[in-house]
């Protein structure tokens, strides 16, 4: 994955092929805000800039500028996954939902909870 970080907010970076210049998205936002550049050093100015403009408006329009999230979604597998889930966590005497948790850690490279 293509990230970049400035302080605590984080952006992706793609090439645009039909412009010839890398594409930074800053993640998180509760509004849209991106940017541009050549070479990792333009990408880091232009973060920054189009950072200090987005959260400027923020103050501006008395926005939060940053998307909560509730700490719950929902997941859809087929069955057989959920049964096969399901008696995992079981055998490690878990709820499905620690088990999960612990999954999407090991995924994000995060140290288990508990």
């Amino acid at each position: 994955m293509n990230i970049m970080q400035l302080d605590d907010y984080k952006a992706k970076i793609e090439y645009d092929a039909e412009l010839d210049m890398f594409r930074g998205e800053i993640l998180g936002l509760s509004g849209g805000a991106d940017f541009y550049g050549n070479s990792p050093e333009e990408l880091r100015t232009e973060f920054k800039k189009s950072l200090e403009i987005y959260l400027e408006v923020c103050r501006e329009q008395g926005i939060e500028p940053l998307r909560h999230y509730s700490g719950k979604f929902n997941l859809r597998v087929p069955s057989q996954l959920h049964e096969q889930l399901a008696i995992r966590a079981q055998a490690q005497n878990k709820s499905l939902n620690a088990l999960i948790q612990d999954v999407l850690l090991d995924a994000l490279g995060h140290p288990r909870l508990s």
